[in-house]
């Protein structure tokens, strides 16, 4: 008998393991490699409009990157990796009305607005094998698909650094929606596996929180070469500067995860976080690794460890504006204000008690009983003295429904000190 109900047991698991895998299936993903034409694209690569690179994938910390993140694209000398100018005047030629549309709705703007949008982007050079939502052009509608982009291919980003565009056939870009962790990429249709590849150095793109100025890139050809490409430029204003000055990791602790991120990308240096997903901006920072005062290269991670703010907490009003939860580390908050987080349940504690305080009228309209209801007294003695608790407010509406209807015009409260049979429920009531 129990080796039946085992079997039958671990058969009923079984069961259940496979229909979670039926549940969540793997994501495809198409493989696009550097170089090798689209079957379906926006425009003719025949005509140069971008060329890709030959870089090897980078490290990375975290598959989730913001896209202002220091070093997370290339850049060369070459300024026409991509030529936009001539991306532009296809789109608004009145011969390509229909790819045009198709290629904005893609992208979620107006057919109008495609020169000002293309007028705003900036072509980079991906340095990690990036996950995108890609389309094609199909029956003259923007077809998408999940794929893989692969390092050295030249796309266009926009103003928050997300990827928009693939320069070398003007395929929109949008972001890769799908879970990174369940995804089996497909390398066909001319897009081998390139050397290299490493599935635990595959990124995801986020867009920036604040609106970028400029690029933060790695030369390609010259790794210890950095460059600043302002924000809607080619490359014919970039500067360069040196990758190998080592930078100091600012003070962060006590910042949000906003401000911090913010003063991290400022000096050239990565933003990394513990966690699975990324921290909202509001998280306060408990820790960084390494700490402030060390120095790092262009384009180095700095460990963030926060915790994000208590929804409770964030709706009191007697409460400090900054008591947040840890989420990854217990150490900084504890040290950051033990006196406050010891004194506030206190403070909490004494107002939490303010409304049997504002039961103190019953508690004062015995004066008019000394005048009229002096034959009803005893009832209202047991009514005083179970006050303590709210509770007990609402029990003796019969007893007290008299002292109302006589205290038509109550009489000052100076007189209650000299009525000696109120005093005594009084105090008893209070402690």
């Amino acid at each position: 008998m129990t080796r039946g109900l085992f079997v039958r047991v671990l058969l009923v698991g079984v069961l259940a393991l496979s229909a979670c895998d039926r549940a969540a299936p793997l994501l495809t993903v198409k493989a696009v490699a550097a170089g090798v034409p689209s079957l379906a694209p926006f425009f003719d690569e025949s005509s140069g409009l971008g060329r890709d690179a030959q870089v090897r994938s980078q490290g990375v910390h975290g598959g989730l990157q913001q896209g202002d993140t220091p070093g997370l694209y290339g850049g060369s000398k070459q300024p026409t990796i991509c030529d936009v100018g001539k991306l532009e005047r296809f789109l608004t030629d009145p011969a390509n009305e229909r790819k045009a549309a198709a290629w904005a709705r893609a992208l979620e703007i107006t057919t109008e607005g495609i020169p000002a949008y293309l007028d705003g982007l900036t072509p980079v050079l991906l340095r990690h094998d990036t996950l995108v939502k890609n389309h094609d052009y199909k029956k003259e509608k923007a077809v998408p698909f999940d794929s893989l982009l692969q390092a050295g291919i030249a796309v266009l980003v926009d103003a928050q650094g997300q990827p928009a565009v693939k320069c070398s056939c003007g395929n929109p870009l949008r972001p890769f929606e799908g879970d990174t962790s369940r995804i089996s990429v497909e390398f066909e249709d001319g897009n081998e596996k390139w050397k290299g590849y490493d599935r635990a150095s595959v990124v995801t793109v986020r867009p920036a929180s604040r609106k970028v100025e400029r690029l933060a890139l790695v030369d390609v050809e010259e790794p210890a070469r950095g460059i600043n490409r302002p924000v809607g430029t080619g490359g014919e204003d970039d500067t360069g500067f040196d990758a190998r000055e080592r930078r100091a990791v600012p003070d962060v602790v006590g910042a949000t995860f906003g401000q911090a991120a913010s003063r991290l990308t400022d000096r050239g240096l990565a933003v990394g976080y513990a966690g699975e997903g990324l921290p909202s901006d509001g998280a306060v920072v408990t820790g960084s690794n390494p700490a402030a005062g060390a120095r790092l290269a262009f384009g180095e991670y700095v460990t963030l460890t926060v915790a994000e703010p208590d929804p409770e907490s964030s709706r009191s009003t007697s409460g400090p504006p900054d008591l947040p939860v840890p989420s990854s580390s217990a150490a900084a908050p504890s040290s950051s204000g033990p006196s406050s987080s010891s004194g506030s349940p206190s403070s909490s504690g004494t107002t939490s008690e303010a409304p049997p305080s504002s039961q103190k009228p019953p508690s004062s309209t015995p004066p008019p009983s000394t005048k009229a209801p002096s034959t009803t007294a005893p009832p209202p003695t047991p009514t005083t003295t179970s006050a303590p608790p709210p509770s007990t407010t609402s029990a003796p509406p019969p007893t007290t429904a008299a002292p109302p209807t006589t205290s038509s015009e109550p009489p000052p409260p100076s007189v209650t000190p000299s009525t000696t049979p109120s005093a005594t429920p009084t105090t008893s009531a209070t402690t």
